[in-house]
C-alpha cells in the first residue's frame, strides 16, 4: 500500500494546492451539478465548489484503508490486496479527473461534461470488473449477498460473471461518448441491471449448491 499511498497523498496535496491558486480565479458562485444533458443546474459558493471534492477524495481513502482493518475476514483481503490497492489508486484518479472539469469548466472553458465522462466511467466500470475477478470472500468488498457471503463457491462463480459483466458495462460507458444524447442511459442501465443481475445470479447458485 506504500507506493499507492504517495500516489494518492500527492494527487491530494495537489488539489489542494491546486484549490488555493485558483480560489481569486473562481467565480463566486461555482457550477457544481450538471444534469444528464449536460446542462449545469446547480451552484455553490467557491469556497465549497474548490475544497469540497478534495475532502470527499479524502474521506473515501480513510474509508479505503480503514474497511479492510476490521473486516473479519481481512486475511482473505490480504489475498487480493494489490488489486485492492489498484481500485483505490483508480478510484481517486476519477474523482481528480472530475475535480479538473470542475474546475476547467468554472474557469470559462466550455465542453460537454457527460461526454466528457464517459472514457473515466468506462475506465473505473473496467476496474471495478479486474477487481471483483480477483476478490475473495469478505465483509465489505463486492458483491456482498446473503448467499455470497455464506458459500465461498457462490461468492466465486457470482464474482467471476460479476468481473466479466462489469466489462461489458465498460464498453456501454465508452458508447456514451459517440452517443452523446443517450449517453447517460449507456452508464444507468448497464451498471443498474449488472447489479440486480448478480444478486440474483448469487442466489440461483446458492439453491443450486
Amino acid at each position: 500500500m506504500n507506493r499507492t499511498a504517495i500516489i494518492i497523498t500527492a494527487f491530494l496535496a495537489f488539489s489542494i494546492i491546486l484549490a488555493c491558486f485558483l480560489y481569486l480565479e473562481m467565480p463566486e458562485q461555482m457550477a457544481s451539478h450538471w444534469n444528464a444533458k449536460g446542462q449545469v443546474d446547480g451552484y455553490m459558493p467557491k469556497l465549497f465548489g474548490l475544497f469540497m471534492m478534495p475532502m470527499i477524495s479524502l474521506i473515501c481513502l480513510v474509508l479505503f484503508i480503514f474497511l479492510p482493518k476490521i473486516d473479519p475476514l481481512k486475511e482473505n483481503i490480504k489475498k487480493f490486496r494489490i488489486y485492492y490497492d489498484g481500485f483505490i489508486l483508480v478510484f481517486m484518479m476519477f474523482m481528480l479527473y472530475l475535480y479538473f472539469l470542475t474546475l476547467l469548466w468554472n474557469l470559462g472553458v466550455r465542453f460537454s461534461m457527460i461526454k466528457m465522462l464517459m472514457p473515466s466511467f468506462g475506465i473505473l466500470f473496467y476496474y471495478i470488473g479486474v477487481l471483483l475477478k480477483n476478490a475473495r470472500r469478505n465483509w465489505f468488498i463486492g458483491i456482498r449477498t446473503p448467499w455470497t457471503l455464506s458459500n465461498d463457491k457462490v461468492w466465486g462463480k457470482t464474482h467471476e460473471l460479476g468481473g466479466k459483466l462489469y466489462k461489458i458495462a465498460a464498453v456501454f460507458a465508452l458508447l456514451g461518448f459517440i452517443f452523446e444524447d443517450y449517453a447517460i442511459w449507456f452508464v444507468l442501465l448497464p451498471i443498474t441491471t449488472v447489479s440486480l443481475f448478480t444478486v440474483i445470479y448469487s442466489y440461483y447458485i446458492f439453491q443450486k449448491k
